[in-house]
């Protein structure tokens, strides 16, 4: 754990049709170059100021596998920005890179005035950005608390992180009320949510959200997703990796569309989610 100590889903698969580099733009929406080298033209709706996070011209590889071709896109402080693409596009990798995972071989991460390329995951961490990878990682033996508890160990305060710990078992009795079980006894959806929360525990600035609804019932599904949302209104800038392109849009400020390992189109969610080509593609309609 390097990284962190429905409706309408429809979930991406090879073979489908992937987003043309070009025609798509409508209002509202912009096309990325297609060197990749910039995050997309003026006109696509962007907060003023400087980004929180700025990504330019990313490339990592899995051995001579390039996953990540010339990416480029910013975060703004506050926003929800959401990266929507087939399996293989390249979105999870970007996440594994930005939180130390995986080392760059070019390119620029720069996370409020950290190098993202050369810091270790612990200073990452310590500088406030936090990623809930794909897959449910509780230690299943432990606790719920005691998983909760591990989520704190960046403030060094035990006396205030159990107190921490408690709010929010408060907060969520979904999690109260198995507070001192097993976590390898919850639920799926139980499961994503502590996961989720644990990350919380580490006061994150920026939180990376890598597939939070994947596997899960609609019903859970949806729980997942109004915490995500909650998260957001509370003030915590949020990048959603998410294969419900759906419910990714509904949430996001921002979104973008990536294709082998580039982004090809960039703009505000609500605007995506009508594009008539991005419907097509990963909206089932």
């Amino acid at each position: 754990m390097a990284a962190y100590l429905g409706e309408r889903a429809v979930k991406d698969a090879p073979g489908r049709p992937s987003v043309p580099t070009v025609g798509l733009a409508g209002p509202g929406v912009s096309e990325a170059p297609a060197s990749g080298t910039g995050a997309g033209p003026a006109g696509a709706a962007r907060p003023e100021g400087e980004p929180l996070l700025r990504l330019e011209g990313l490339e990592v590889s899995y051995g001579p596998v390039r996953a990540v071709r010339g990416l480029s896109l910013v975060v703004y402080r506050g926003e929800t920005v959401a990266l929507i693409g087939a399996n293989g596009a390249g979105k999870s990798t970007t996440l594994r890179a930005l939180s130390g995972l995986l080392r760059p071989r070019r390119g620029t991460a720069v996370y409020d005035g950290l190098d993202l390329t050369r810091a270790s995951s612990s200073r990452i961490v310590h500088h406030g950005l936090v990623h809930v990878p794909e897959g449910r990682e509780v230690l299943a033996r432990l606790t719920v608390r005691e998983n909760l508890a591990l989520g704190s160990w960046v403030h060094r305060d035990r006396r205030s992180a159990s107190a921490e710990v408690a709010t929010w078992l408060d907060r969520f009795p979904i999690l109260g009320e198995r507070a001192d079980l097993p976590a390898g006894q919850l639920s799926g959806g139980e499961q994503q949510i502590l996961v989720i929360v644990r990350a919380l525990l580490a006061r994150p600035t920026l939180l990376l959200l890598d597939e939070p609804s994947l596997g899960l019932a609609p019903r859970l599904a949806e729980q997942v997703f109004e915490l995500v949302q909650q998260i957001a209104a509370d003030g915590t800038t949020v990048l959603l990796v998410e294969q419900n392109a759906f419910r990714a849009l509904e949430l996001a400020d921002r979104a973008y569309v990536v294709e082998g390992g580039r982004v090809v189109l960039e703009g505000p969610g609500a605007d995506l989610m009508e594009n008539p080509q991005v419907r097509a593609s990963y909206l089932g309609n």
